[in-house]
């Protein structure tokens, strides 16, 4: 009976070793998330040791695409169940790149990574609010100021032209992803890609020319020469210049392309009413026409940079 009793205590003794043991390398990282501009969360799947997980050295991160330069690390702070950690490090991390999170010796585990990496369509989202509202073409890169401030008079000629210069902006950036990727780079011709990217988008604007003459008639005559001078504005130039320097995929291009056509769109909305509205103002002779658009133009581009370090996600 004796015997009996001590082969049961000795088969629960080993379940409970079995399956309260050390966790595996797989699943010791249960979650893994970017936290601040220079921090990294992980998320342990049992309880470890406060002093190993405090320790630097228990940690080696390292992105991915640059796989032999280690991140130094600041310091490890684990939470107070031993169930997570904070990884600081000395310097702001791209969170545009995946990072990969090497842990070792932590939990009966010799050696466990982990990727960390936004959400794929958090970073398209953050992509088209950047060229959008954080780097505005014309408010903090001062990029197309020839037909902003040409056609930022009445609200019914900039949504018009922002519309149009949208719909440009997106046409030929598709186009110039298109060449870039199948053209330029397999036969080096990347010393091409300012001329073919300037014949691609005035290829755009002769098309929409023709489609404005003949189905809105008004409009294209209130845009005068300035839709001529979209196919050498700075920013329709940029974006393709942008997709190229960047090695951005379609959706990433296509999303460049639309922020930064909305934000021309906003920033020709925003100067067309506050223009209708000085018409009615007492302005000073001296400060009538380009000094006052001057004057508030600048007063906008300070405003936009309280959108200067936003982070959604």
């Amino acid at each position: 009976m004796n015997l009996a009793r001590i082969h049961l205590i000795l088969i629960v003794a080993l379940l409970c070793a079995v399956f309260a043991g050390p966790a595996h390398a797989a699943d010791l990282i249960s979650k893994q998330s970017f936290g601040e501009k220079n921090e990294i969360i992980l998320k342990f799947s049992v309880e470890v040791d406060k002093i190993k997980a405090a320790k630097i050295s228990t940690y080696t991160v390292f992105e991915e695409q640059d796989p032999d330069i280690r991140l130094e690390l600041a310091s490890a702070t684990p939470n107070y169940k031993g169930t997570g950690v904070s990884l600081r490090f000395k310097e702001p991390l791209n969170t545009a790149h995946t990072h990969v999170v090497t842990v070792k010796n932590l939990a009966g585990v010799d050696k466990a990574s982990t990727k960390v990496s936004k959400s794929y369509l958090g970073y398209l989202f953050s992509i088209f609010i950047s060229a959008l509202l954080i780097n505005n073409f014309v408010f903090t890169k001062y990029l197309g100021l020839c037909v902003f401030f040409g056609t930022s008079k009445r609200k019914s000629t900039a949504k018009g032209m922002g519309v149009v210069f949208t719909m440009v902006m997106v046409v030929s950036a598709s186009m110039s992803w298109f060449f870039y990727n199948f053209i330029l780079i397999p036969y080096n011709l990347n010393f091409l890609q300012i001329v073919v990217f300037i014949g691609l988008v005035s290829l755009t604007v002769q098309a929409v020319d023709t489609i404005l003459r003949k189905v809105n008639p008004i409009l294209f005559n209130s845009f005068g020469v300035y839709l001529v001078l979209v196919i050498a504005n700075c920013v329709i130039i940029a974006v393709p210049l942008m997709l190229a320097n960047n090695n951005y995929n379609y959706f990433e291009t296509f999303m460049l392309a639309l922020g930064a056509g909305g934000g021309f769109l906003l920033a020709l909305y925003l100067m067309s009413s506050v223009s209708e509205r000085m018409q009615l103002a007492n302005i000073p002779p001296t400060f009538k026409g380009l000094p006052i658009a001057f004057i508030v133009a600048g007063q906008f581009a300070m405003a936009f940079l309280g959108f200067s370090g936003l982070q959604i996600f």
